[in-house]
């Protein structure tokens, strides 16, 4: 199953629950670039490279997210298409932007794809969001319970890591000068139903036999033991890199 193809099922939810960035991260975007935006989902990203005074062109895997990042922002072409087939226009650009999304893409190629895209000193900014230790801390250890029960691939005793733990992407970027990583933790509130419409847009739940049962475990647990409201941390992490040559 292509777990990509997923975030497609409910593009309304994935619009609705999905969370956006922080802000300071735009900054770190040429003002009035040109920039191709690689998986904008239903804009989460975008709205922050529109307000830099970006020209975006954003290519999209999912048609229902297309059609509505359409809708959204009627000033930015949105293509629906796969970014590893899709044919790079004649002229390069300023950006290559991709906010949680180049993970997705064939590592054996994406690094040479997005050089192929860019003009020489360009820059390619890569966008990894990572669930670290933190907010109701009680809360994301007992929930591992849920998942263990219902979902069979769950790593017994798994919790999350502190932020400091978790390492930069050592990924080679051939065509590039060395990157610079930039990192920003934050926490956003949920309610019980707001929670279980984020767990709903994960792929890997989505894709799950027992979803509905395990997201009946999780709701339960939010409402009885944690008065219906729980506090997640976020790690997000930037990578920007020139381009050479």
């Amino acid at each position: 199953m292509d777990l990509r193809r997923t975030f497609d099922e409910d593009a309304e939810l994935y619009d609705r629950a999905r969370p956006g960035y922080p802000a300071e991260l735009f900054t770190r975007v040429p003002v009035a670039s040109r920039v191709l935006e690689i998986g904008c989902g239903t804009g989460q990203a975008t709205r922050g490279l529109l307000g830099r005074g970006c020209v975006v062109t954003a290519v999209e895997l999912g048609p229902s997210l297309a059609a509505l990042a359409r809708a959204r922002m009627p000033s930015i072409e949105v293509v629906n298409a796969d970014f590893e087939t899709w044919p790079l226009p004649a002229e390069p650009y300023d950006v290559v932007f991709a906010a949680t999304s180049f993970h997705w893409l064939d590592p054996a190629t994406r690094v040479a794809r997005a050089r192929a895209a860019l003009r020489p000193g360009g820059l390619l900014a890569t966008v990894a969001t990572h669930h670290v230790a933190g907010g109701t801390a009680a809360f994301f250890a007992e929930v591992q319970e849920c998942y263990e029960r219902f979902d069979p691939a769950t790593t017994p005793g798994l919790r999350l890591r502190p932020a400091a733990a978790v390492p930069p992407d050592g990924e080679a970027l051939p065509g590039f000068a060395a990157p610079v990583f930039e990192r920003w933790e934050w926490e956003l509130a949920y309610t019980t139903e707001e929670y279980l419409d984020l767990l709903s847009t994960y792929s890997g739940l989505r894709a799950l036999p027992a979803r509905a049962a395990l997201l009946d475990c999780v709701g339960a647990l939010v409402s009885s033991r944690y008065g219906g409201r729980v506090v997640k941390r976020y790690l997000t992490e930037l990578r920007t890199a020139t381009a050479i040559g």
